[in-house]
């Protein structure tokens, strides 16, 4: 299992520090400073929330999630999802890989990949500027962030992709809570490339 993925966790020097409920700082890090004048923070978090759309959608078996906080400065903001499903530590090193492996197939680039065997994440970067990442935290809870370069200022409305399970948005988010007969499971998988057939 370790050999199979080793070749997704490059460990890379990342200057970011993980926790038990997301990445401490990724307000920071995660914006690449590029900006586009013909884009407004409203049409920036709409196309964050169209990358989150996307690699959600390619997700299987599927997990559920709920939006989370979005955060904004003067030019530039986050939107954020949590994973309710609960991510075995068996099954994250395939979690990452199929989430990586899709960013690369847009076209993303991979900026860093954090091997931590317990709290392991990835960050990637797509043509126009904009950062996404997702890591692992506590009790196998799944993080994704997606970070608008600096556009120029106006009105941000809220996600309006309905999340898959309870939506805890304006809440606190509870720990994983669901469990799933793939992602949650113990047991090893031989393939890097989960099907639905297991679920």
């Amino acid at each position: 299992m370790k050999d199979q993925f080793k070749p997704l966790f490059v460990i890379a020097a990342v200057g970011v520090a993980l926790t038990g409920c997301g990445i401490l700082g990724m307000e920071s890090e995660v914006s690449s400073g590029k900006s586009d004048a013909k884009m407004d923070m409203r049409e920036a978090a709409e196309h964050a929330d169209a990358m989150l759309d996307a690699v959600f959608g390619n997700i299987k078996p599927e997990v559920q999630w709920t939006h989370d906080e979005t955060t904004a400065t003067s030019c530039d903001l986050i939107r954020r999802r949590t994973v309710m499903t609960i991510i075995s530590k068996e099954r994250r090193g395939s979690f990452l890989g199929l989430v990586e492996r899709f960013w690369e197939k847009r076209g993303y680039e991979i900026k860093a990949v954090n091997a931590s065997i317990k709290f392991p994440a990835v960050y990637a970067e797509d043509p126009d500027g904009f950062t996404v990442s997702l890591s692992i935290g506590d009790q196998g809870q799944a993080f994704f962030e997606a970070a608008t370069p600096c556009v120029e200022k106006s009105e941000v409305i809220d996600p309006t992709s309905s999340p898959n399970g309870l939506n805890y948005a304006g809440m606190k988010v509870p720990r994983p809570n669901v469990h799933s007969g793939f992602w949650s499971s113990t047991t090893p998988i031989s393939s890097s490339s989960p099907t639905a057939s297991e679920e």
